[in-house]
């Protein structure tokens, strides 16, 4: 497995996991805090990128919304996505989680 295929499956997992603890759902600025809280120090760009292949997978739903011009995401999960955040489903292009302990 490349390096890159590690950190972009680990960055889905931050997302997924992210989401189900803010409540279910967050906007992409929350949700790229989150992932450089996890050291993923990544632009907005690929977090919406991120977002994009998480909600064709069916994992997240997005709405799109535009403030003052300028058009962002909230994004909120899925029964499916908190199945792979929790571990009971796997999804390639996603890290497996650890077992919690």
């Amino acid at each position: 497995m490349m390096r890159q295929d590690i950190f972009t499956k680990d960055q889905r997992l931050v997302i997924l996991r992210s989401l189900e603890e803010c409540g279910y759902d967050a906007n992409e600025s929350i949700l790229n805090d989150c992932l450089d809280m996890y050291g993923h120090d990544i632009s907005r760009d690929l977090v919406r990128n991120h977002l994009l292949w998480l909600e064709e997978q069916g994992l997240i739903t997005l709405a799109r919304l535009n403030n003052n011009g300028k058009d962002f995401f909230v994004a909120t999960i899925t029964q499916r996505g908190l199945d792979v955040a929790q571990g009971r489903v796997f999804v390639d292009g996603v890290k497996k989680p650890s077992p919690k302990i």
